[in-house]
């Protein structure tokens, strides 16, 4: 993924108190999701969203101030013993300040609190009773999503204490009841290519093309870098790198003859590594209360020091820099948001929208017949339109998943429960198509659908 929050994607504190679920099990999950749907009413929890109002933006130091002190002082890793650290920054930064387990085995309660906000219930007469000890101002909704999905592909779902490894593998994150629990190591962010991790990243490398997936390519960053507009707010420091998303495209079709471009981790993740920096690393203030991502801020949440034709890096060692203020609360980031993120480059460029591939050879991206994929319920025509994009995507992620995780699971259905459960509850009340089946032989021409270094 290059996503920020492994998405989640990088998708991540909860909508009650986590902290009463050390063993966070499929039932707390199931607790989770039903006050994830609850949120969408409260006006604290991010599920009402775009209420741009001079008031809910106004800048509070106090509350939107994160702790890069103390008990979050920076750490780096201690790779050669074993810390895991891999392709999302974000989540290197939060492990390095101890907001995340500092080994990098991190739950998937933990990876909710530390991005997430902390709301108790939603019977509140002031924002400030709302804040507690977040990191990044993420929505309930997206975060729980993306540290589900996560959990589910690449980590371990049926664990004491379900979560995933923000690297490499892992046997790190406990142990199951009674057997019934996963047949193979987890694979971990850096080996979750195709089903978290994608090609055509903001600063990653095409896995087939570099060797990984999960370090930084300098000259990538130097271009992401060079495409930051400064001194201007954040929503236009991301519109305004809608030709680096494109040339990064086209670099991956030019040069990888592998490169696929899947409905999840590569029409949904892919943006994120370009939509996040600006969105949730960026700086708040008074005079920038929707952010302003600076280069310094963006050279430290990415491990890099030195100037520009002289850039160093080293792979994890992501910070929070200090004296740095997260999302306002009342205004966290949820998946309406990150859709029109999505949405916002294929208006310009359609290809951006094209679950597809090269078929081979390099410069030969063809897309999918989305009305073929589907059974005829979608069709790429429509695909921007109202709800459809996100109806489509997790629909399809919930349709695919017992397939590519066939054999994984002794318990299948367990496992993916929790999944089917965020899926449903973000999708309630859009009205989407019922997607019923789809027709997988559509993927057949694309040998890079089918080279995923974790066995999946």
């Amino acid at each position: 993924m290059k996503l920020l929050f492994s998405l989640v994607g990088l998708t991540v504190v909860l909508t009650f108190q986590v902290i009463a679920f050390p063993r966070l099990d499929s039932q707390a999950l199931h607790r989770l999701l039903e006050r994830g749907a609850e949120a969408k009413n409260c006006p604290f929890s991010g599920g009402n969203t775009h209420r741009h109002t001079k008031r809910q933006l106004a800048f509070d130091p106090v509350a939107q101030y994160v702790s890069t002190t103390g008990n979050h002082a920076w750490k780096a890793p201690n790779l050669a013993a074993g810390d895991k650290r891999g392709p999302c920054p974000g989540l290197n930064a939060l492990a390095n300040h101890g907001y995340l387990p500092h080994n990098g085995f991190a739950p998937t309660a933990d990876i909710i609190k530390a991005v997430n906000q902390d709301f108790q219930n939603c019977k509140r007469t002031t924002l400030r009773d709302a804040h507690s000890n977040p990191v990044y101002g993420m929505a309930l909704d997206i975060a729980t999503f993306l540290a589900v999905y996560g959990t589910v592909f690449d980590g371990d779902a049926l664990s004491l204490t379900p979560g995933y490894s923000i690297g490499g593998p892992s046997t790190g994150l406990g142990s199951v009841l009674g057997g019934l629990g996963i047949t193979r190591t987890p694979s971990g962010l850096s080996g979750s290519h195709n089903n978290y991790e994608g090609d055509t990243s903001a600063t990653r490398g095409d896995l087939y093309v570099v060797g990984n997936d999960d370090l930084l390519q300098i000259e990538f960053f130097q271009q992401y870098y060079d495409a930051l507009l400064e001194d201007t707010p954040a929503p236009q420091q991301y519109s305004a790198l809608f030709p680096f998303r494109q040339s990064r495209f086209n670099y991956s079709i030019n040069t990888n003859p592998y490169f696929f471009f899947p409905q999840f981790a590569g029409v949904l993740v892919a943006p994120a590594g370009f939509a996040f920096p600006p969105a949730l690393m960026s700086n708040k203030s008074a005079e920038y209360p929707e952010g302003y991502l600076d280069k310094e801020t963006f050279k430290s949440f990415f491990a890099v020091t030195g100037e520009r034709g002289n850039f160093k890096y080293q792979p994890g060692y992501e910070r929070i820099p200090d004296n740095w203020y997260k999302r306002a609360i009342g205004h966290e980031y949820a998946i309406p948001d990150f859709v029109l993120d999505v949405l916002q480059f294929p208006r310009q460029d359609p290809r951006l929208l094209s679950v597809g591939g090269n078929t081979g050879t390099t410069n030969s991206f063809t897309g999918i017949d989305v009305t073929a994929l589907t059974k005829g319920v979608f069709n790429a025509a429509t695909l921007a339109q109202g709800n459809n994009l996100q109806c489509f995507i997790f629909q399809l992620v919930q349709a695919e998943a017992p397939a590519v995780l066939t054999g994984v699971y002794e318990d299948l259905t367990k496992a993916l429960k929790p999944l089917v459960e965020s899926i449903q509850g973000s999708l309630k009340g859009l009205g989407c198509p019922l997607l019923v089946g789809i027709d997988q032989s559509q993927y057949e021409r694309f040998p890079g659908w089918k080279r995923n270094p974790s066995g999946l």
